[in-house]
């Protein structure tokens, strides 16, 4: 019986072609986008599990109120880490951890930047990443010794074995390989090329080694935290909450708690709102998900549309079955398993579719996914799916067409009547809808990035270049900054602790006119150099800029923190900042430094006449950005042999502000235009089937006439 349904259902394919294609076109289409989408929603809720530990992993966060509202950062001091330790016992491990970036590697005559982590002896027994070489629990034990991943000792030592190898560390000390990682995977939160301990920097900075583990103030680190199991998260929250208050003389702990946030929740929630979780990147995933089962509706639609336009076509084929002894039951499953092949085709077809696009779909996205062929988990997501897209676009043409009358069928009385009618158009309204609704949102989504991209950054970005500060370049400062003003390679050149759209660290501004008891006023550390607001394209509101080593006792405020603190006449006033008595001598236009959705961050600007972390310089107008590169590179090689010579332009720095956003919009707008195309398909369908009725027609009509004049003549 299956035999006779299955050569059935392919002879009705066959013999209709064009809505046969149509059919497997648009359901294919619509498959591929869901299948795409599928494949990247599961590659955002993969991140990190493939770690052994990842439901006990935590990293702590810090709820501190200021300016009116409770902010959320993720920051961490060296005496938490020490708490966390020593005082709550449901906690197994701890990891101090500074922030990952980039380090100068060198190996003989090979140099490289790159990025890695200064991490707890504890972190590779906490974040089991698979080793190839060397001891979890003793790698990072001794403060001289890098753990490298796989690709990084290559890179460093080529087909070499660089187990106990040395590698010169920001040209300063050897230090010798005691590991080797397996490259962290894509789906990693964590992103490093190699790993040193936490104590090589405790060995070698006074600051770090002693001062910054006597308070809790000095948040200027991350803590990563591994539960003993069978440990209750929510016991554990409790305790460290309030962990700071412990500290009597912690003038933050009133206005402080401390939170956990659990591994499985870094990546999509990564917003806070008022100290409390409010979202994140779970919205556009959500969002995505919405949109693949829109497209998939569309399509189902659409097979359901074309089905039931070829029902008078089909009637009699119904009617003569039903005549000969059918029952609705045996329509019914002919009908549906006619649909499971069509799905079927439209499967193999939306599989290649997808193969072809998954490059370009990952170029798009910046993504690595993969079609996973092996798992088991994804055969059994994907059958189901086929089985209920068949399922779902067959039902009603089955159950439609198998509800013929044979009697009327047979004696040519039979009309599809207004329901069917109806019924199709309804459903085109809804595919429409959908689709229009796909539009509107994109358009949403590209006004609000115009919005944004078009609101003042405050600064001037246009060939404004940055290089980050190593101790070579810092003593290097002052001649580098007069050869590229000398050269006229460059207009303006200063230094910065901070990037120019990107602010580190924040304080609080102890006292300032007007303060009242329980006001708290949390702003942006930036120590700058001379030139640093020229160099940048910032504006001047009122008084003055830095002129000379003489203003290290004066500071320059943003609107942002002139608005907090009231101040209608700030220039000359004094504030009390770390503990010295700061006069205000400028108050400059805010600036866009950590969103350019969000208000400006207030921010206190501190004059430092020695050169800091980056090193900021703008391009001369009359001379192109290849050549600039290409004198630059140079100079910074012959102050900082050590070193690469590496560059960002603060342009590009500041678009990555709307990556995400852009990527949205740019999957929203591909994905409504196939949805639009998806639905034409069925328009042009209908058009087909209402060219062949008026065609027929008129065959019928000439068949009629031909009939009634040889009737005459005879």
């Amino acid at each position: 019986m299956i035999r006779n349904y299955l050569k059935i259902a392919w002879r009705n394919i066959y013999r209709n072609k064009s809505y046969s294609a149509l059919n497997i076109v648009g359901l294919g289409i619509g498959m591929a986008i869901a299948m795409l989408i599928g494949l990247w929603v599961y590659n955002q809720y993969s991140y990190d599990k493939f770690l052994p530990n990842y439901e006990r992993l935590y990293e702590t966060r810090i709820n501190y109120y200021g300016n009116g509202d409770t902010m959320s950062f993720k920051a961490s001091s060296l005496k938490l880490a020490d708490a966390l330790r020593t005082q709550v016992p449901g906690i197994e491990s701890v990891s101090e951890t500074d922030y990952f970036g980039p380090h100068g590697l060198k190996v003989g005559d090979k140099k490289f930047y790159m990025n890695g982590g200064q991490t707890g002896s504890d972190f590779l027994k906490m974040f089991q990443y698979p080793m190839l070489a060397g001891n979890a629990n003793s790698a990072l034990n001794d403060p001289y010794s890098i753990v490298l991943t796989e690709s990084t000792a290559k890179t460093l030592f080529g087909q070499e074995d660089a187990m106990n190898k040395t590698v010169r560390f920001d040209n300063k000390h050897e230090m010798q390989v005691t590991g080797i990682l397996k490259d962290i995977p894509a789906n990693s939160s964590l992103q490093f090329n190699y790993l040193v301990p936490f104590s090589y920097y405790e060995a070698n900075d006074e600051m770090t080694g002693i001062a910054r583990h006597r308070n809790f103030q000095w948040n200027g680190y991350k803590s990563f935290v591994l539960l003993k199991p069978g440990v209750s998260f929510a016991t554990v929250a409790r305790q460290v909450r309030d962990i700071e208050k412990s500290e009597t003389d912690n003038i933050m702990s009133p206005k402080t708690n401390i939170l956990l946030q659990p591994m499985s929740r870094w990546r999509l929630y990564d917003r806070y709102e008022n100290g409390v979780e409010a979202g994140g990147f779970i919205e556009y995933v959500r969002m995505f998900t919405i949109i693949g089962a829109l497209i998939l509706l569309i399509a189902c639609i659409n097979f359901i549309n074309l089905s039931t336009a070829r029902s008078e076509k089909r009637a009699r084929e119904v009617g003569v079955r039903k005549t000969i002894g059918s029952l609705r039951r045996d329509l019914i499953a002919q009908f549906l398993l006619e649909s499971v092949l069509l799905t079927l085709l439209a499967f193999l077809f939306s599989g290649a579719l997808v193969w072809i696009s998954l490059p370009a779909f990952n170029a798009l996205t910046g993504g690595q996914l993969v079609i996973p062929f092996s798992n088991g988990i994804f055969w059994l997501v994907l059958v189901s799916g086929l089985l209920t897209t068949a399922l779902a676009a067959g039902s009603r043409p089955a159950f439609y067409l198998s509800s013929f009358n044979p009697v009327k069928v047979l004696k040519g009385t039979f009309q599809t009547g207004k329901t069917a009618g109806w019924s199709r158009k309804l459903l085109v309204v809804i595919q429409f809808s959908c689709s229009i609704a796909l539009i509107v949102a994109t358009a949403i989504i590209y006004q609000q990035i115009q919005y944004a991209r078009s609101r003042p950054s405050g600064f001037n970005l246009n060939r404004l270049l940055m290089t980050d500060m190593n101790q070579d370049l810092g003593h290097s400062y002052a001649a580098i900054k007069n050869e590229l003003l000398q050269k006229r390679i460059a207009v303006s050149v200063t230094s910065a602790s901070d990037p120019a759209t990107q602010p580190g660290g924040h304080r609080d501004v102890d006292g300032f006119p007007g303060k009242r008891p329980d006001e708290i006023l949390n702003v942006a550390r930036i120590s700058v150099c001379e030139d640093y607001f020229k160099t940048l394209g910032m504006t001047m509101k009122e008084g003055r800029d830095f002129q000379s080593a003489a203003d290290t006792m004066n500071v320059i405020f943003n609107e942002a923190a002139i608005k907090l603190m009231r101040l209608k006449d700030p220039v000359n006033q004094y504030v009390n900042y770390l503990g010295d008595k700061l006069r205000i001598v400028g108050v400059v236009k805010d600036g866009v430094t950590v969103s350019p959705y969000a208000p400006a961050d207030p921010a206190i600007y501190l004059f430092d006449p020695n050169p800091r972390q980056v090193i900021m310089y703008r391009l001369s107008p009359g001379i192109s950005d290849q050549v600039a590169l290409q004198k630059l590179a140079p100079i910074f090689n012959r102050y900082n042999p050590a070193f690469p010579y590496t560059y960002k332009f603060a342009d590009e720095e500041y678009a990555v502000k709307f990556s995400q956003e852009m990527l949205v919009g740019k999957l929203a707008g591909v994905f409504a235009l196939l949805a639009v195309f998806i639905s034409c398909l069925g328009l042009l369908g209908f058009g087909i089937r209402k060219t062949a009725d008026r065609m027929q027609n008129r065959r019928r009509s000439a068949t009629g006439r031909n009939v009634a004049f040889c009737a005459i003549r005879s």
